[in-house]
């Protein structure tokens, strides 16, 4: 997937599309499965796939999602909820702020730096509100000997420390 997304004749719209539709489904497994696919993309994949996210008005709305074809998918349903919404507040924060901050460059000449005190008060909120987000997915380490789960897990990880990491700076340059 990595390979089709960073070639520069593939359609994105056509990648988003399936995977989206694969969390149309009532498995908690597939929906799961087609949420951390769309994060790793996202983490690791071609600018034009996150900014095709971005352009969407509503990635997913799995708010109401519950699988009740086994015990288990009652538990992973809550986790599918939570995960889905930090990825729409991903994407959502992609679009305001007009590039994936978990990617921006960091240091003195990063993006969170170099800006003016307008443009930190406007980018630090929508960093607090995808943190938030993120933090609500709240896997406990019983939760992560499942892999998907924990597949989730890391690639939040990855994300908090990068926007734990630019919100500081923000910070620091509106003080």
């Amino acid at each position: 997937l990595l390979r089709y997304v960073n070639a520069t004749n593939m359609s994105v719209e056509h990648l988003a599309d399936i995977l989206t539709a694969q969390t149309r489904g009532s498995s908690w497994v597939v929906v799961f499965k087609a949420l951390v696919t769309v994060h790793h993309l996202m983490v690791h994949g071609n600018e034009r796939f996150i900014q095709h996210l971005a352009s969407r008005s509503s990635l997913f709305t799995l708010h109401k999602f519950l699988d009740k074809s086994a015990i288990e998918g009652y538990t992973m349903s809550t986790f599918i909820r939570r995960y889905s919404r930090y990825l729409n507040e991903k994407s959502l924060a992609c679009r305001l702020i007009a590039s994936d901050i978990t990617k921006a460059k960091r240091g003195i000449d990063g993006m969170m730096r170099t800006m003016n005190t307008k443009e930190l008060l406007n980018t630090l909120p929508v960093i607090q509100i995808q943190l938030d987000a993120l933090l609500n997915f709240n896997a406990n380490p019983d939760q992560l000997t499942n892999g998907i789960i924990h597949a989730a897990f890391m690639l939040l990880f990855k994300d908090s420390l990068r926007l734990f990491a630019a919100y500081n700076e923000g910070i620091i340059n509106l003080l």
